[in-house]
Parts: structure tokens; C-alpha cells; sequence
């Protein structure tokens, strides 16, 4: 029985060694060229369409179409009517002249305050006042201003003889005479205190140069308030 074995090769079966293929690359594929946009690529009607654009957006700033009419604010109404020197619906008034009220005279009631004075006498060239044992003499002469006080107020009020000024001609200014005014009789007015709906009389004495005239005399509730003039010449 026979074995069979390998036989070999032909010297001239020779075949070459096996090479293997190189790897395929990792890396990322290359980008392909970016296509043009659609515009680029229609130059023609990009242009017809930016004409059309431009003509409505024209129309629609001059008032063309349908676009309403815009409301004027009052902001601008105001700027307007100050530009055109007038306040916006006001028509220009005529001035309205006002007199000036007509100074008070001896006789009528006037106020100040709570207090409502009405001076009914003035007295003037007095050498001295009080009687012939107890007296008092001017420097120059006494001018006596008789006067009503009444509280017009809803509380008691202090009138002070040293509130009241009288003035001459030339605006002098001259004050009463408190001491003076002791040595009138039954005298009311030189310092009192008077309760709401009260009166009282008295006169104001004031020491004066001789010859002068008092030509009004300003009267006040307070030594704070404003007073009230009355004409005395």
C-alpha cells in the first residue's frame, strides 16, 4: 500500500508575495463648492423686485395709497400756538383796567384784623391836655384823633395805642403818646383789651411840631398786621 506526500512546487510556478491595500483616510470628507443663492443666480429679477420695493416704499412716504393721515397730538398743538404766539383755543382778551380803590375818609368803617375802626374827629393845636391840677404838656402841639373800635374777631384782642401812626404832608411818620393819653377823660383807646362784639371810644393823642397837619392816620389791630389808612385832610 502506497502513501501519497506533498509534492513540491515547480521551480517555474513562482507567484509574488501578497501586499496589503493602504487604509482608507479618517479624516473629513472635503466640502463641496457652495452653490450660489437664488439672487445671485437670478440677477434679472432681483433687480426688477428691488425696483418694485423702492417705488412702494416712495408712495407710502409721500401719502400714497391707503396709509391714514397722522392725528396731531396736543404736544404739537401747544408748540404750534406758542409759535404762533397765541394759547391754544384762547383768543386774545382786551386788558381790563382796575381802579384802585378810593382811599378811606374820616366817617367810614374800616378793618384791620379783627378790629373795625371808624375815626369820627381830629383835634389839632392842643398845648396840653388833662386838667388844671394834673397835666400834661407838648413838645410842640397835640394833635387828638377821636376814634370807634369795635371787635369784629370771635376771641378778645389787645388794642395798643402804640400801634397807630399818623403821617403829615411830607410822609413824616409820627407815633402817639402814651403818657399824654392818660389825662384824657373816660379815655378807652390807649390800651385795652376788648372782647368779641365789643366797642369802646377814646382818642389818640399825638405830639407833633406846631403849624403841622396830619394828613392820614394808619390803624392796626396788632403791631403785626398790615393796617389800614384813612385819610384825615
Amino acid at each position: 500500500m502506497s502513501t501519497n506526500s506533498p509534492q513540491p512546487p515547480a521551480p517555474d510556478a513562482w507567484q509574488p508575495p501578497h501586499v496589503p491595500a493602504p487604509p482608507a483616510p479618517s479624516g473629513p470628507a472635503a466640502p463641496e463648492p457652495p452653490r450660489k443663492n437664488w439672487f445671485a443666480r437670478h440677477k434679472i429679477l432681483t433687480g426688477l423686485l428691488a425696483l418694485v420695493l423702492f417705488g412702494a416704499i416712495a408712495s407710502a412716504v409721500n401719502g400714497g395709497g391707503s396709509t391714514p393721515a397722522a392725528t396731531s397730538s396736543p404736544a404739537a398743538g401747544l408748540a404750534s400756538a406758542e409759535d404762533a404766539g397765541t394759547a391754544p383755543s384762547e383768543q386774545p382778551k382786551e386788558e381790563t383796567k382796575q381802579e384802585a380803590p378810593s382811599e378811606a375818609k374820616m366817617g367810614q368803617k374800616v378793618r384791620d384784623g379783627q378790629f373795625e375802626f371808624t375815626v369820627t374827629k381830629v383835634k389839632s393845636g392842643v398845648k396840653s391836655v388833662g386838667d388844671e391840677y394834673v397835666n400834661q404838656k407838648a413838645q410842640g402841639q397835640y394833635v387828638l384823633v377821636s376814634i370807634t373800635v369795635s371787635n369784629i374777631g370771635d376771641k378778645a384782642q389787645m388794642l395798643a395805642d402804640s400801634s397807630q401812626k399818623v403821617r403829615d404832608a411830607k410822609g413824616r411818620e409820627f407815633s402817639t403818646d402814651t403818657a399824654a393819653a392818660i389825662y384824657i377823660k373816660d379815655n378807652q383807646v390807649f390800651i385795652n383789651e376788648i372782647n368779641p362784639g365789643n366797642s369802646v371810644k377814646g382818642t389818640l393823642v399825638f405830639d407833633m411840631p406846631k403849624g403841622t397837619a396830619p394828613a392820614s392816620i394808619e390803624l392796626h389791630d396788632s403791631p403785626f398786621s398790615g393796617g389800614v389808612t384813612v385819610k384825615l385832610s
